[in-house]
């Protein structure tokens, strides 16, 4: 997982090939705590989608930038492009449909 800040996000993020999903997630936060373990066994899991993370709390301009209001959020990024987004705790299999669609392949 890469941790993304305004320095690098517009060439992690924005420029790459892969879809990314980004986690915008801050310390303080409990339902975080509680998705960051599902984000990183994801990112374990599918090599092929780049997985970042962004502290709201050092990245506020970013936030702002892309409505994340509540956290966690996780959006996904698709040629450059938020694609989907899922605010909130969710599983592993919810992860995989949020991805998988914005990717333009079926879930299964």
């Amino acid at each position: 997982m890469i941790e993304l800040t305004k320095e690098n996000f517009q060439s992690e993020a924005v420029q790459s090939e892969q879809v990314v999903l980004v986690d915008f997630w801050a310390d303080w936060c409990g339902p975080c705590r509680m998705l960051s373990p599902v984000v990183e066994q994801y990112a374990l899991d599918t090599p092929a989608v780049k997985v970042g993370k962004v502290n709201v709390d050092e990245q506020m301009d970013l936030a702002m930038q892309f409505g994340v209001s509540s956290i966690p959020t996780l959006i996904v990024f698709r040629d450059g492009v938020p694609a989907a987004k899922a605010v909130g705790v969710i599983d592993m299999e919810q992860l995989k449909k949020l991805v998988e669609g914005a990717d333009g392949s079926s879930a299964q």
